[in-house]
């Protein structure tokens, strides 16, 4: 005995069963995805666990900013008799390029605030004497990772094109920067201080009003 329809015609398809795989959701677009697929196959009988990378991951634009509060807090205080050197540096701060570095010498920066080259030299002495600034070469300085970053994609160097895809080893990472920078010989005391884990910063209130990281 025939179930199907009696007309002749073509009995109905039922639809598929639902698929008893659940589909993850795309992660939005953003500068910092991996260059690879967003699903990973899992063997069966084993589960995984998605965190937060221990970095920013507020963009703006193509590049993300990590400023720590904790060092806005103390500089307010640090330079609240000199605050020429707040002006520096938040200059600083916003010139700075992935990695913290600035291409500019004393000049570039007094002519662009409109000050003496002597007056701009003695607010750089005070950032590196501090550990917020280091010079790594003549017209580069490089701001202290853990009080300031300025992560994303490092540009290429002169004469060199920027990758279509970007590795891995193209993006800073604070925690990495920080961990070359513990281990780099040459950089100055005060500047490895404040990138060590669990530096704290303190103001000594005196005559000077000296204030230094201490780990």
């Amino acid at each position: 005995m025939s179930s199907g329809p009696q007309d002749g015609s073509a009995a109905p398809q039922l639809p598929d069963a639902p698929s008893r795989r659940r589909r993850r959701p795309k992660p939005p677009p953003t500068a910092y995805n991996r260059s690879g697929g967003s699903t990973i196959e899992l063997p069966a009988g084993h589960g995984a666990q998605v965190f937060p990378i221990g970095s920013s991951t507020g963009f703006v634009g193509d590049a993300f900013s990590m400023d720590s509060l904790e060092f806005m807090r103390w500089a307010a205080v640090r330079y609240d008799d000199d605050r020429f050197i707040l002006v520096v540096l938040f200059t600083l701060m916003g010139s700075q390029k992935p990695g913290g570095l600035i291409e500019a010498t004393h000049e570039d920066v007094a002519q662009h605030l409109g000050y003496s080259r002597s007056h701009i030299s003695r607010a750089f002495n005070v950032l590196e004497g501090d550990g917020a600034l280091r010079k790594v070469q003549k017209g580069l300085y490089q701001l202290n990772p853990a009080a300031s970053l300025r992560g994303g994609l490092r540009e290429p160097a002169k004469g060199e094109k920027r990758r279509s895809r970007p590795s891995l080893g193209d993006r800073v990472e604070q925690l990495d920067l920080l961990r070359e920078i513990i281990d780099d010989p040459d950089a100055p005391e005060a500047f490895r201080a404040m990138a060590a884990p669990g530096a704290r910063l303190e103001v000594r209130k005196g005559s000077d009003g000296e204030g230094k990281a201490t780990s």
